[in-house]
């Protein structure tokens, strides 16, 4: 072993000899908190006894590891910030911290991190404050294991369950956040991963993510959100394995693309959204292996779309599968089920002889004259689209799926 590997792995198991533990609350060591943390050093951990504590706002700045037992209470009593880090190396576990202040141009949060590195929040309840965990040009944190929940009206008055702004190497994992402005936000973070998280009632989105390349979605729910999901001016996504349900309204899809390029959208689940997708300005998108179930469309994608590519996907129950505001096509479909589709397959090769239309007559008369959706179901509509499929006219010919499947695939 080399000496200086020796000498710092000395100084390590010096260090360990030397951290102490403090104890806060009732007949123990220290009465109030920010006692303790004044003489708290690094290494050192402080455990936290059940009680509610209100002292303010209690700032972490040493290297020390932060423990709750049985959820010790932090009120901010709707003044302050309650729980501000900025030293790296802190781990933060087992509190339930309430009340945040408001105000519009600070964003005070229940737990805050500042310009650092390695720091852990786990295993905590955020009840009731504007934001709920917020990360600020950070790097390699993890948020683990929370419950994040608010009861917020309106998106103005409330912020985001967790924030992450100008950081990099994140991981949210495992996290349920409910009633806030977005579950989760994302702005200028890269080489991050979001997994597991379940996002539900919030106001607007249930995740959100704006210039923020090179990250992995994977096995999160997003349900009963006001408008979803939405990917903004971004590249290199991942969105792996999640499941899309129940967003509903005039503005809401299960998932918003707009301006993303170079993204895979692969083995997903849209249960009943007003549009499941929906796609604007996007290139170089491959999706595929997803079900677009019960939805008012399948997917929406705009004639500003380019080279992307819809492949091995159920269509299943939806008003419409796929609607466009242009006659230009400049995207692929191929190997998709289409449970609309009435070809045969005489080969028995599971593929339908003829190739399918996915665009309805009536779904463009629709984009154009969202008033026209009176007359579904009409007999009068069916005619039309059924006059289509045999004699295109309006719709564009090569807005064509040539490989549909006979069956659906088991996703």
């Amino acid at each position: 072993m080399r000496p200086s590997i020796l000498v710092f792995c000395l100084l390590q198991v010096i260090n360990s000899l030397s951290a102490k533990n403090y104890e806060v609350g009732k007949h123990k060591q220290f009465q109030k908190i920010k006692l303790a943390l004044a003489v708290a050093k690094r290494g050192d951990t402080v455990f936290v006894y059940q009680g509610v504590y209100r002292e303010g706002n209690i700032s972490i700045d040493n290297e020390i590891t932060f423990i709750g037992k049985n959820f010790p209470i932090l009120d901010g009593e709707k003044k302050c910030e309650v729980l501000s880090i900025h030293s790296s190396n802190v781990l933060v576990s087992g509190f339930k911290i309430i009340n945040s202040g408001y105000a519009t141009l600070e964003d005070p949060c229940g737990i805050k991190v500042y310009n650092t590195h390695h720091v852990v929040v786990q295993n905590n309840i955020l009840d009731d404050n504007f934001f709920g965990i917020y990360l600020q040009a950070c790097t390699k944190c993890i948020i683990k294991n929370n419950i994040v929940k608010a009861y917020g009206i309106e998106e103005q008055q409330i912020g985001n369950a967790i924030h992450c702004w100008k950081s990099d190497s994140v991981q949210i994992i495992g996290n349920r956040v409910s009633g806030h402005r977005d579950g989760i936000y994302f702005e200028f973070v890269t080489n991050s991963i979001i997994w597991r998280n379940i996002s539900t009632k919030n106001i607007r989105y249930g995740l959100h993510f704006m210039f923020s390349n090179n990250d992995d979605y994977i096995g999160n729910v997003f349900k009963n959100n006001g408008a979803g999901v939405a990917v903004m001016f971004t590249k290199n996504v991942k969105m792996f394995n999640n499941t899309f349900e129940d967003n509903w309204g005039d503005a809401a899809y299960g998932l918003f693309l707009k301006e993303i390029a170079d993204s895979y959208i692969f083995g997903n689940h849209f249960n009943n959204n007003t549009s499941a997708i929906f796609m604007e300005g996007t290139s170089r998108i491959k999706v595929e292996k997803n079900v677009f179930e019960g939805s008012g469309w399948g997917m929406k994608i705009q004639a500003s779309c380019m080279e992307n590519e819809i492949v091995s996907n159920n269509f299943l129950g939806n008003t419409f599968d796929i609607s466009t505001n242009g006659s230009l096509v400049l995207n692929t479909f191929n190997g998709n089920y289409w449970d609309k589709y009435e070809g045969y397959d005489i080969d028995k090769n599971h593929i339908g002889d003829v190739p399918y239309h996915p665009l309805s007559l009536f779904s463009v008369i629709v984009e154009n004259n969202p008033s026209a959706m009176l007359l579904f179901r009409s007999f009068m509509v069916s005619l039309l689209d059924k006059s289509e499929k045999m004699i295109p006219s309006l719709t564009p010919d090569n807005f064509i799926d040539n490989k549909p499947l006979m069956h659906s695939l088991n996703l």
